[in-house]
């Protein structure tokens, strides 16, 4: 068969293009329908088929209407069609009859096997019709009724299947925008169900259980990239619905952490918008777990090429190499933490994307990963005090927000960004509280722009947004938004706001002369919309750029282009949900076994624990009181026995999160003595 046309845009084009904007094809004249045949089956007459064959054995009725109605595209529509007589050629209404085709669909597999190869007989004849000219709405019907059908689920019929994907996959622009809008419709249930067909069917053409059920994957290439264009198609839809109908995180595909993905990121960045196909292409497929292992060896490289290039530079002037210029060596005293890690951050831009390695000046610890931990969550406690000014807490959601305050340097901004920025690059997980809003604004765009005067860090934003920082005030707005009665002789408000600035306050317009303006009935939604923004991204403008510019200092890369903001924040921040159980389960030791009564006994006590304590315990284990992305599994904790007197504290190795822990003769004495410890470990020393 000839080769599909190109499946998708580059991920990179799709920054400035929508596959919700209604191409030109839309606004030519709609192919005429042909008329359908007259079908007056209802569901009620078929349910009461199915009831008489079920009790009579004789499968007739019901094998007549399974064979007849999936016979053509034609077909389909006079049996599922609403209305047969009305066009339906809108995107608001795909004219099906879904309560009649879930009725058909629930009772096709339990029908005997004649009726079922019946079905697929016809859905094969329906895709071997010589198509003329665009597609009718019809068609673009029959494509979205055949997509819900449960028989291809099975590996059996995946060549029929995988036929219908890609005469799917290579419908017009102005098809798939129709597609797409008529999805979203469809039930959570099926919806979910197509989605997990489809995930399925990419998972077993990688990796298939009899491989000799499939054509050789030479001869069929095309599989996957029709199947994951399709899915574009449902995750596009599902991005059009607040609340989303399933979660992102339904979309992954986690058989893909499988595959070379680094091989599919080179591809990526090679091919581009090719006839070359690459999963980064669809971004929505790849897991976190996934993206994090991208992001994690693209770091590697480009510390290796960076170190590399210091180490020939060294050398070409005859100067003696020294171990210390592979890394970023950063040297703070703990009483000068802030403007320490600003000052060595300043000097050395030239070396953020060399390896980092923290030093406390008068203290032994050796840098193994532990002092960078405790650098971080050090840093991250002081910059976000609220005495420190540079953020304001926001005690009903529980998060951080950039202040408002004039300054004359935004530079500690920028060390924010960088700190965040070095800690996706060094795989560190920070205890940062900022709203989902941060990260929508951090990938705006996710590509630092070649011309300086273009603004970053400027995206669309709504009440949600303003909702998840500031509930009060935007229940306030929301409230504005639904008055009845005169909001202008009510309220007596105008386009202007005010802020209070180190105890003065200030006035802004929201739009030229807006403090004569008026807010009305009539333009009180414009209104809100403009003080929204002007919250959360024209007051911090100043703020958020060097920030925005901080972490990209550090995080350049192609590979965010895959991340969502959601993504960018498990990276960041990690989870916050503690699972002690989990980690009982992936603990390894040595000196001990996990029978022993010691680890019996601490293992009662850490699950009995509060949850600030378990935290607690976490941080002085590992250095950080999140779990990292792949889970409690990824910290590779381990305990081993201390060979020392009972009279000890535990001790921790942070870079290797390892517990050293003494054979404690009791449940109550190894309570007591591991409370002590998580409690009071700050500073390093060597043994």
């Amino acid at each position: 068969g000839r080769d599909l046309p190109p499946l998708c845009l580059d991920v990179r084009q799709k920054q400035r293009m929508s596959i919700y904007a209604l191409p030109q094809e839309l606004k030519a004249p709609f192919p005429p329908e042909p008329s359908l045949p007259i079908r007056t089956k209802t569901v009620k007459d078929f349910q009461d088929d199915v009831e008489k064959s079920k009790a009579s054995g004789d499968w007739k009725a019901v094998h007549n209407f399974y064979s007849t109605t999936f016979d053509s595209f034609l077909e389909i529509n006079a049996a599922f069609k609403k209305d047969t007589d009305a066009p339906f050629n809108t995107i608001e209404d795909s004219g099906i009859d879904a309560k009649f085709v879930n009725v058909v669909y629930d009772a096709l597999l339990n029908t005997p096997q004649d009726v079922q190869k019946s079905v697929l007989k016809g859905i094969i004849n329906g895709l071997l019709q010589e198509w003329t000219g665009p597609r009718t709405k019809d068609d673009l019907r029959a494509y979205c009724i055949l997509l819900q059908n449960p028989q291809f689920s099975n590996t059996s019929t995946y060549v029929i299947y995988a036929h219908l994907l890609r005469q799917i996959a290579a419908l017009t622009e102005a098809d798939h925008h129709f597609l797409v809008h008529w999805s979203k419709k469809i039930s959570q249930k099926r919806f979910k169900q197509v989605v997990d067909r489809l995930l399925q069917f990419i998972s077993l053409r990688l990796f298939p259980a009899k491989p000799e059920e499939f054509p050789p994957m030479v001869k069929c290439t095309w599989w996957i990239p029709s199947a994951t264009k399709v899915l574009a198609l449902f995750n596009a839809a599902n991005s059009l619905i607040r609340p989303p109908i399933i979660s992102y995180t339904d979309f992954y595909n986690s058989t893909l952490d499988h595959i070379d993905l680094m091989e599919e990121y080179h591809n990526w960045q090679c091919y581009g918008n090719s006839h070359r196909f690459s999963f980064c292409q669809y971004p929505f497929i790849i897991s976190i777990a996934a993206k994090k292992v991208i992001i994690q060896r693209d770091s590697e490289q480009q510390m290796i090429s960076i170190a590399r290039q210091s180490l020939v530079d060294k050398v070409s002037r005859r100067q003696k190499p020294d171990m210390n210029m592979l890394f970023l060596n950063v040297k703070v005293r703990r009483t000068h933490l802030v403007s320490d890690s600003l000052d060595e951050l300043a000097r050395k831009k030239a070396d953020l994307k060399k390896k980092l390695k923290v030093t406390f000046v008068g203290e032994a610890g050796l840098d193994m990963g532990g002092l960078t931990k405790e650098w971080f969550l050090l840093l991250i406690r002081q910059i976000f005090h609220p005495d420190y000014g540079m953020f304001t807490y926001h005690k009903d959601s529980h998060c951080h927000w950039f202040s408002s305050f004039k300054c004359d340097n935004y530079s500690e901004f920028r060390l924010v960004g960088a700190l965040m920025g070095l800690a996706v690059y060094n795989s560190i997980t920070l205890d940062i509280r900022f709203p989902p809003c941060c990260y929508k604004k951090l990938l705006s765009p996710p590509i630092v722009p070649c011309d300086h005067n273009t603004l970053v860090g400027i995206c669309g934003v709504t009440l949600d947004d303003l909702f998840q920082i500031m509930p009060e005030l935007a229940h306030g707005l929301s409230e504005l938004l639904s008055y009845e009665g005169n909001v202008e002789e009510d309220f007596y408000s105008t386009f202007q706001v005010f802020q209070e600035e180190f105890g003065v306050i200030k006035s802004y317009n929201l739009k030229p002369n807006g403090d004569k303006i008026p807010v009305t009935n009539r333009n009180r939604k414009e209104y809100v919309q403009l003080y929204v923004d002007f919250l959360l991204n024209k007051s911090i403008y100043k703020q958020f750029a060097a920030f925005y510019y901080g972490f990209h200092s550090v995080c350049a890369s192609y590979a965010l282009l895959l991340l969502r903001p959601e993504e960018v924040e498990i990276l960041v921040c990690g989870s916050p949900e503690l699972d002690m159980s989990a980690l009982q389960r992936s603990t390894q030791y040595e000196g001990y076994q996990k029978t022993d009564l010691t680890i019996r006994y601490f293992w009662d006590v850490v699950l009995g624990l509060s949850l600030d304590l378990q935290k607690k315990l976490l941080h002085f284990a590992t250095g950080s009181d999140r779990v990292p992305v792949g889970g409690m599994a990824d910290l590779n904790f381990k305990i081993s026995k201390s060979e020392t007197s009972t009279n000890w504290l535990p001790v921790a190795h942070t870079c290797f999160n390892q517990l050293c822990l003494p054979p404690y003769k009791n449940k109550k004495e190894l309570k007591q003595k591991l409370i002590i410890g998580i409690s009071n470990a700050e500073g390093f020393g060597l043994e």
